[in-house]
């Protein structure tokens, strides 16, 4: 491994990958420009470290895992990327083996002193490794530790030269996977941008900077780059990558499929990225053609786009497009099942917490605050996941005269002389809810004011930065908080592990930890989708609702807008973004923004 000087380490930080007077020639003759932003600010462009959405946008287009999603196919499927084609596995559900497509390489870099850099199995073999460094504290680590055969060795003494039996490059382009036991979302892990492939030169010529040094093989290149502010990625002159995909009966994924079917990809020559934290300025950026699409309405712009659940007739006008996804996220309210106010198991502590779920006003909830895009969560799950039942109904719907009679008859039944519930101990009952610092935060305190007001329980809020209430929940110091989760890869368990007992103090910030539960949802991990698995889902919803260390909320209809002259847009339940099968009618861009002008 090489040290540098401190100069060095600094210059590596100077954000300015490929000259400026490069990226200028190439904007004067390429006319092809998508204009994105990303709604926060990203991290260190680094595979096994980053995984907050922002970056991982950039890392999706950057770099290369094994396998991707098909862009149409609907329930989302997996195809292959990197590799020839899907692996084969053995007849046990333990060994797969891939075969890597030759004539990929990596974008040039002065690691590789001049050098075409091919990516071979053995580049896939460190890459793994790579995330079970103990220096990285990969967040990825998770889906594959204990999971790869003979990985204890790894995580004895890591070493990226620790032979690992179940990980092998058996010649230059042929990668075996086995299992210490068979897993049914392997391969979703294999198509995650944590998993994807990286350059052990790169690696070792910048120790502790691999992020300011994203060299990977992926459809785009890194441009230019002044942190938290723009982003510049080029088309990958070497890109490998050719459009295939299964379109379904949808006329317009048809014609996507015509458009791009057999065509080298990325299609645009640029993508010029901005950070755009603001809601308002999100919008009126978009509104003002600054950016070429929009995911997702704020909450609080609605109204400036939307009357009566239609595109305002004046953007409409303008060919803007209005289009309603459901978004692979739930939103849920949790209560910390080791508090002294709100947890526990005992009949008097899942009275309140039932109380508290059957206190939500789902239908005010959406009408107002989600102005209509969302819909009311049933379950953990949402549509479009593996495991989602579309039949399923809660037992606790929303019941206020049945929550105030269910605290009545279980010791909650004194007042304060301001009316108020006391606990059944006498002592003055305050549940305290943490919040997010912002407007959206801010109404969504006096919604839960209103409806725990309305059972006669106190609430008072605590409001900070989300990365701080995260950090606080893993630590257990939050009774409650509203969060949401949106999916890793689109299958029940990815959701169903945010109960699991094993897992507090990490995803299961409520920290329920039932036997019951946890024994269906073993079961259950190690079954194929189906009417056996489905059956146990069931089980474990019914034990959600009965003991209610959560209260389901809605699963987002995220309210998207495009403008005429974006072509092949069609958002994925998975993957972030889209930008590589996105093209640009140039003349059409230029005649919408004089007219608008």
């Amino acid at each position: 491994m090489k040290f540098r000087s401190a100069a060095a380490a600094l210059l590596s930080l100077s954000f300015l990958l490929v000259p400026y007077s490069s990226v200028q020639a190439q904007t004067q003759t390429q006319d092809k420009v998508l204009h994105m932003f990303l709604s926060t600010s990203e991290t260190g462009l680094d595979p096994a470290v980053a995984s907050d959405n922002a970056t991982l946008s950039l890392l999706e287009n950057l770099f290369d895992p094994l396998l991707r999603y098909d862009y149409l196919a609907r329930p989302a499927t997996l195809r292959p990327n990197t590799a020839t084609a899907m692996p084969t596995v053995s007849s046990d559900g333990l060994t797969y083996t891939f075969r890597i497509r030759p004539g990929i390489h990596f974008t040039p870099d002065p690691a590789f002193k001049g050098r075409k850099r091919e990516v071979t199995a053995a580049d896939y073999v460190y890459s793994l490794k790579r995330l079970y460094d103990p220096a990285l504290k990969s967040p990825w680590a998770y889906m594959f530790e204990s999971k790869i055969a003979g990985d204890a060795a790894l995580r004895a003494r890591f070493g990226p030269d620790v032979p690992v039996a179940g990980l092998q490059a058996l010649d230059r382009y042929t990668l075996r996977i086995r299992l210490a036991a068979p897993d049914n979302n392997f391969l979703f892990y294999l198509a995650t941008a944590a998993s994807s492939v990286v350059a052990r030169e790169v690696i070792e010529a910048y120790p502790g900077q691999a992020g300011n040094h994203p060299i990977g093989t992926g459809p785009f290149m890194l441009g230019q780059w002044k942190r938290s502010d723009r982003i510049v990625l080029l088309a990958n002159p070497d890109s490998t990558a050719v459009f295939a995909a299964t379109p379904g009966a949808d006329p317009q994924d048809r014609a996507i499929a015509a458009a791009l079917n057999g065509k080298r990809l990325p299609r645009v020559d640029r993508v010029e990225v901005r950070i755009a934290e603001e809601f308002q300025g999100r919008m009126l950026g978009f509104l003002n053609a600054d950016y070429d699409y929009l995911e997702q309405i704020p909450e609080s712009m609605t109204e400036m786009v939307v009357h009566d659940g239609a595109l305002k007739p004046e953007l409409a006008a303008r060919g803007i497009v209005l289009s309603r996804f459901p978004v692979l996220q739930t939103y849920y309210m949790w209560m910390n099942m080791t508090d002294p106010v709100v947890g526990g198991y005992s009949q008097d502590r899942i009275a309140l917490r039932r109380a508290i779920s059957l206190s939500y006003n789902s239908a005010e909830d959406i009408a107002l605050l989600k102005k209509g895009f969302a819909m009311k969560a049933e379950s953990p799950l949402p549509p479009n996941v593996r495991g989602y039942d579309p039949r399923y109904r809660s037992p606790v719907p929303y019941n206020p005269a049945l929550a105030n009679a269910l605290l009545d008859r279980h010791g909650y039944d004194g007042r304060d002389p301001d009316g108020f519930r006391r606990a059944p101990d006498g002592k003055p009952l305050t549940l305290t809810m943490h919040s997010e610092a912002t407007v959206g935060g801010r109404l969504r305190d006096e919604l839960w004011r209103k409806c725990l007001n309305a059972i006669g329980v106190r609430v008072v809020f605590k409001s900070d930065k989300k990365t701080e209430i995260i950090k606080a929940s893993r630590l257990g110091t939050v009774q409650m908080f509203e969060s949401n989760w949106i999916a890793d890869f689109p299958d029940g368990d990815n959701f169903y592990q945010l109960l699991y007992g094993p897992n507090a103090g990490r995803a299961n910030y409520a920290r329920f930890n039932l036997p019951q539960y946890n024994v269906r949802y073993e079961k259950a991990r190690l079954l194929q989708d189906g009417a056996e698995r489905n059956r146990l889902y069931v089980e474990m919803n019914q034990l959600l609702h009965a003991y209610n260390p959560w209260v389901p909320l809605t699963h987002v209809l995220s309210g998207d807008l495009r403008h005429p002259w974006l072509k092949n847009y069609k958002r994925h339940p998975v993957e972030f973004t889209n930008w590589r099968y996105l093209d640009i009618d140039v003349a059409q861009r230029a005649r919408s923004v004089r007219g608008k002008r």
